[in-house]
Formats: structure tokens, C-alpha cells, sequence
């Protein structure tokens, strides 16, 4: 047999074991260790997977991972995240759309909290989706303006995503994240862009608040300003000291768990539900990840023993004739198809030990395109008819939100994070000028 037909059958019995429900580090892990066993005996089988454990148990950077979720958790579960959205809903409501535009900048603030786009959706579903529906906002504005808030959750550094493409792809966690900055926040200024002019155009679809909801004192101002910036603050003091070249980017993950803590425990909200809750979570996010690495891992040292790598470049290159562009093309597109069935760490874990090498043979920048990936995996999940977050707004919206509206919600923000990914592929330096800038200083 050869080994592009064993890498083919190697892949296709990790699909359809997904497709049947296995956990995806199950089914990674099952065919990658199966796969070694049979081609290179008990001694390869067991080299593989032993490895690729010690690789992942001296990968240093992977404890930052564990602290920026701990302290997502502590500044969500603590209720800190509520006070952005009141000081977003004070100083924003007498805009039309200025709600709208307070949530897409509370989105930005948790995805800096925590790194899940998950977490977005869910503060966003359950904070701002209430208030918008009662203050009159068009439902369908509201849900799409969540659903793509949540999409920077994997964009905005710490993002947990940043750091498994980083152990896959072999390249620096701390340049993955400066390189999201910009593209996140020029994604979030598109967001707001569009939301503004649309509301300008049609009141409707966002009311002003009325007078007498606008008439807060300005203490209270002040003292909501001073609360919803506090998570802006714990960023500040994580991230200074890591561009500044003062902390190693573990050394900043713990000052920023232990900043959210403190702040947490000063405002009188750290309880031990709260503490309890933090860490229990924190632990299973971080096993699950570990899992799931662990398994990209064997299943890509599998392939790069086959040579797959090599027989697809030159599938594509000479066989087909297609240039660069037109294969990295092709690469996004695929992530768009698998995006209706499969989460961003899935595809990421099971394409990466084709896509990454292939990409880095092709001459493109592989910083770069974690940011390319990581945007057209959220295009992925909320693109019809079987986008994961389409579905995980129904689970967490109000009834009179109905899978339609949701659909219907959608379609103007996907072409702005189209027209987003356009721009970084046409001008890469947007992700990649921070980067360079941070450390060549």
C-alpha cells in the first residue's frame, strides 16, 4: 500500500469515527497510535504516543493556558463582567445603536478576560440579549451583533486557540497573540462601523435610551467607568510588562490570574462557589486542551513519517498546476465546509499536520495564518445551515428568538469578517507589524 493511501485511509477513519460521536482526542489519538502500531510495530506504536507526551510535558508555554482561563473564570463568575455591561449602558445608551455598540466593546473586553469564544456568547446571551430585546432593539440586529461580538474571542490575545495552534505549528505564543491585536480590533471597528450607519439610516433597529433612563448623576457615571474598566486594567498590567520585554509571557499569565483574584477578593466577590467553580473549570478546560494536543500531536508524527505532506504539496503544485495563492485559498474554504459540523479546535487538530507544514512550503508566514485561521473558523461557525454557534445561540437565546431569526441575523456581519480576512491577506503586515515591532525591541 502506499503512503498517500494510507495517509487518505488514516484520515477518513478519523472523520467518520467524528462523525459517530467520539471525542475528537479519542478519535485523533485511537487512529494516529493504530496507525503506528501497524507500520512500524510494538516499538513505534509506543514511541509515538510517548513522545508526543514528553513533547507536551516540556512545552513551558503551555502554562499559560491554565492562568488565563482561571482568570476568565474569576472575572466572569465574580460578576465583574456585569459592570462593563452597565457602564457600556450609561455612557453608550443615548446613541442610536449605542447598546449595540457597547456590546460589541463589552465582547472585546471578555475576549481579553478569557480567550473562549464561548464565554463571549454566553455573557453576551445572558447580559446584554435581555436588555436589547427590552429596550426595543430589531432581534435579529441584536443576535447577529452577539454572534460576532463572541467571534473575537479567539482573535483577541489571551486566546487559548492562539496557544494550540502554537504547539501544533511550532511557532511563539506571545507573537500569535500580538499578531491578533490589530486584526481583532479593526474586526471590532468594522462591527461598530456597520452597526452605526445602519442605525443611522434605520432608528428603529436601535433606539436611543429615553431621557429619563440617560439621567444618571455623574458620580454614578464615574463609578461605572471606574468598575467596567477594571478588566482593561488587569489586561494592562499583564500585557505591559510582556511587550515591554520586562516578563516572559508565563510570568505575565500569572501576574494577570493573580490581578483578576485580588480584584476579585477586594470587591468583596470572592467566595468559595466562586473559587470552586474558577478552579474546577480552569482544570477541565486544560485537560481537555492537553488531550486534544497530545493527540495532534502522534497523529502528526504519523504523517510527517509518511511524507503526506510532501505528496499533497506536490499534488497541488505539479500535478494541478495551482499557485500558491489559489491552494491557501482552497485551504480557507475547507475550514469553511468542515466548520458546519466540527468546533475550531477540531479542525484545527485534525487539518494542521497537512495545512501547517504545506503552508510553511508554500512561503507564506506561518503567524500569519494563525490569524487567517483563526478568522475564518468563526466565518465558519456562523455560516448556514449547520454553523456551531448558530446553534449554540438558539440553546441560549429567549423563545421569541427562533432558528430563523438567527440565520436571518447573520449574513452582513459574515461579509464584513469576509471583507476583514480579505484585507489581512492582501495586506499581512496588519497582523504581523506588532509582532515584529514588540520583538525586534
Amino acid at each position: 500500500m502506499s503512503y498517500e493511501l494510507i495517509a487518505i485511509l488514516m484520515f477518513s477513519t478519523m472523520m467518520i469515527m467524528l462523525m459517530t460521536g467520539q471525542r475528537v482526542f479519542g478519535a485523533i489519538g485511537f487512529v494516529a497510535v493504530l496507525a503506528s502500531l501497524l507500520l512500524w510495530g510494538d516499538r513505534g506504536g509506543y514511541d509515538i504516543g510517548f513522545s508526543a507526551a514528553m513533547k507536551l510535558m516540556k512545552w513551558y508555554p503551555l502554562l499559560t493556558l491554565p492562568m488565563f482561563i482561571f482568570m476568565g473564570y474569576v472575572l466572569s463568575e465574580s460578576k465583574i463582567a456585569d459592570d462593563l455591561y452597565k457602564m457600556f449602558h450609561v455612557w453608550m445608551g443615548g446613541l442610536n445603536g449605542g447598546l449595540a455598540i457597547g456590546t460589541i466593546g463589552l465582547m472585546v473586553l471578555i475576549s481579553a478576560m478569557n480567550g473562549l469564544s464561548v464565554a463571549g456568547m454566553a455573557i453576551g446571551a445572558t447580559i446584554a440579549l435581555p436588555e436589547l430585546l427590552k429596550r426595543g432593539y430589531d432581534k435579529k440586529m441584536v443576535t447577529g451583533v452577539i454572534q460576532a461580538g463572541s467571534s473575537l474571542g479567539i482573535l483577541v490575545p489571551p486566546s487559548v486557540v492562539l496557544v494550540l495552534y502554537a504547539m501544533i505549528a511550532r511557532q511563539p505564543v506571545g507573537q500569535l497573540w500580538l499578531a491578533g491585536v490589530l486584526p481583532g480590533l479593526m474586526m471590532a471597528a468594522m462591527f461598530i462601523l456597520y452597526i452605526a450607519i445602519r442605525c443611522k439610516l434605520n432608528p428603529s433597529l436601535g433606539p436611543a435610551l429615553s431621557p429619563e433612563e440617560r439621567d444618571v448623576p455623574m458620580g454614578e457615571k464615574l463609578r461605572l467607568l471606574r468598575a467596567g474598566l477594571l478588566p482593561l486594567g488587569i489586561f494592562a498590567a499583564m500585557m505591559v510588562p510582556f511587550v515591554n520585554g520586562w516578563t516572559s509571557l508565563v510570568e505575565s499569565s500569572a501576574i494577570g490570574a493573580l490581578t483578576a483574584f485580588l480584584a476579585a477578593v477586594l470587591k468583596g466577590r470572592m467566595t468559595r462557589q466562586v473559587f470552586e467553580v474558577s478552579v474546577r473549570s480552569t482544570l477541565g478546560i486544560s485537560c481537555m486542551f492537553m488531550w486534544i494536543i497530545l493527540a495532534a500531536l502522534a497523529f502528526g508524527a504519523v504523517f510527517d513519517g509518511l511524507g503526506a505532506v510532501k505528496a499533497i504539496e506536490n499534488l497541488f503544485t505539479e500535478r494541478l498546476g495551482l499557485n500558491p495563492w489559489m491552494i491557501l485559498i482552497l485551504m480557507q474554504l475547507s475550514f469553511i465546509v468542515m466548520g458546519t459540523f466540527l468546533d475550531d479546535t477540531a479542525m484545527l487538530v485534525i487539518v494542521a499536520p497537512l495545512y501547517v507544514p504545506l503552508v510553511g512550503a508554500l512561503g507564506f508566514d506561518l503567524i500569519w495564518y494563525g490569524v487567517l485561521y483563526t478568522i475564518t473558523t468563526q466565518i465558519a461557525y456562523m455560516t448556514p445551515p449547520f454553523g456551531y454557534n448558530l446553534f449554540l445561540m438558539r440553546a441560549m437565546a429567549p423563545p421569541e428568538i427562533t432558528l430563523r431569526d438567527i440565520y436571518g441575523s447573520i449574513l452582513p456581519f459574515v461579509l464584513v469578517m469576509v471583507l476583514a480576512l480579505t484585507i489581512i491577506m492582501v495586506f499581512p503586515q496588519i497582523a504581523l507589524w506588532l509582532p515584529e515591532y514588540v520583538y525586534n525591541k
